[in-house]
């Protein structure tokens, strides 16, 4: 069967040709690497570390991309696996930064914490990657598509709080802020609607771009600060220190357990994308290595002072779109990003995104995080058992975050741990999903068959 591939996995593209499609891979992936942090950034008050945790993220993402095309001692899925900031980390991150804000710490402090619980996490999708084809019994479908709704659903409120002007804004709610970041928001739908592929790809960014230069008409934007902006960021291990706190870990520990999981979904699509098999060793050692290369990525991000790195899913509909699967692409997608994340005036420039307009995209984006993991249950079997555990983890879980002093008497370790909506409906999925049997077709058909012999 003749493929449609343009560059086959190990073929080797010019110079013109590889830069190009690696552009292609940036802009798809560009918004995703920043988006969450500056949400952090804005959520925590890290303002002024900002530029700093900007530039890392971009510089990260390079780097743990070429780690995924290079395949280094089995490190790596061997493809072009673009790295970015995971939006599936969000809340819990965000919970640990507040845990460190109520014992009194500062924006290192902050840094510090989360820097200490997303390294040691990290360990977890290391360990995960050598045994992942044994844990099918407990990280199902089911448990994932719950996870990844709950991530979403509950994301949802900080991307429409930052649509109104972001937490605390003297104008927040006002007409200006809902004008900007509606129209950011519809710009973007219209842009996906396009029928030019490209159009289409890039519709987030083009959105945020047409959202920031009418925030600059408006007089919302400023670049007087930008003379004080150092012209190079030079990468310093460690530079906020590190600390630890369990319950802070926990919920951070489940989103690697999580992410695992969809990664390995990520790059079964790429492989199939890239007409590579989907069964058999070298199958299992490219998951294998593609999963523990997410781990080992996250962990340098960690020590970078970033966030957790994952495999983003967008960069699939490139190679599907540009019929070039060449890993050695992934080469100039890591130097481009690299050379970004190098130059802060890049960040300092991105600092300047209005709320409102990040708000319109950002809700976009958490959308769709809700409507993947609806789209992931939608193929499951909605049978009484799977339907009584969604019903379960979704009441649990969002009714915690809706209900914030529902564990107000409880000690602070367990407020801390289960007043995440992710930990305490991903739990709920998993202990229910492990607990009640499955349904077999024939208990069915004979509950069926009782119930129509019954009388009326």
């Amino acid at each position: 069967m003749k493929s449609d591939l343009i560059y086959p996995l190990d073929s080797r593209p010019g110079v013109k040709a590889s830069t190009f499609a690696a552009i292609q891979h940036v802009l798809a992936s560009f918004v995703g690497i920043i988006t969450p942090t500056l949400i952090i950034g804005g959520v925590l008050g890290l303002g002024e570390h900002l530029p700093y945790l900007i530039s890392m993220a971009l510089f990260v993402s390079g780097v743990g991309t070429f780690i995924q095309a290079r395949r280094a001692w089995g490190i790596g899925a061997g493809m072009i696996c673009v790295q970015g900031t995971s939006f599936a980390f969000l809340s819990a991150i965000l919970a640990a930064g507040f845990i460190a804000k109520s014992k009194g710490g500062g924006p290192e402090d902050i840094l510090a914490l989360i820097t200490g619980v997303c390294f040691l996490g990290a360990f977890i999708e290391i360990f995960i990657s050598q045994i992942l084809h044994k844990l099918k019994r407990i990280l199902t479908p089911l448990v994932t598509g719950i996870v990844i709704t709950i991530i979403g659903i509950s994301l949802i409120r900080v991307g429409m709080t930052d649509l109104a002007g972001g937490v605390n804004a003297p104008d927040f709610g006002s007409i200006s802020n809902l004008a900007l970041g509606g129209f950011v928001l519809i710009t973007i739908i219209l842009l996906n609607r396009s029928a030019n592929p490209w159009v289409r790809l890039s519709s987030i960014v083009l959105g945020l771009v047409a959202g920031y230069v009418i925030a600059a008409v408006m007089g919302q934007i400023s670049f007087s600060h930008l003379s004080s902006v150092s012209l190079l960021t030079i990468p310093i291990p460690f530079q906020y220190g590190f600390a630890f706190d369990f319950s802070a870990f926990f919920p951070v520990a489940l989103i690697y357990l999580v992410t695992a999981i969809e990664t390995s979904g990520d790059i079964t699509a790429n492989c199939i994308i890239s007409k590579q098999p989907i069964k058999g060793d070298e199958y299992i050692k490219r998951i294998r290595g593609g999963v523990l290369a997410d781990g080992i990525n996250s962990m340098i991000a960690s020590v970078f002072h970033t966030f957790p790195n994952t495999t983003f899913s967008q960069n699939n509909g490139v190679i599907q779109l540009t019929g070039v699967a060449s890993r050695y692409i992934g080469y100039y997608v890591a130097v481009i990003l690299m050379i970004l994340g190098l130059f802060p005036i890049i960040g300092a420039i991105l600092q300047q995104i209005p709320k409102p307009v990040l708000g319109g995209a950002t809700l976009v984006m958490f959308g769709t995080v809700a409507a993947a993991g609806v789209k992931i249950l939608a193929n499951e079997t909605l049978d009484r058992r799977n339907l009584l555990i969604m019903a379960a983890s979704f009441g649990i879980g969002l009714g915690v975050s809706m209900t914030p002093d529902l564990l107000a008497e409880m000690p602070d370790l367990v407020r801390n741990i289960f007043g995440s909506a992710v930990t305490s409906g991903g739990l709920t999925a998993i202990l229910l999903s492990v607990i009640l049997p499955e349904e077999t077709s024939t208990t069915e058909m004979e509950v069926e068959s009782k119930l129509e012999q019954s009388p009326t």
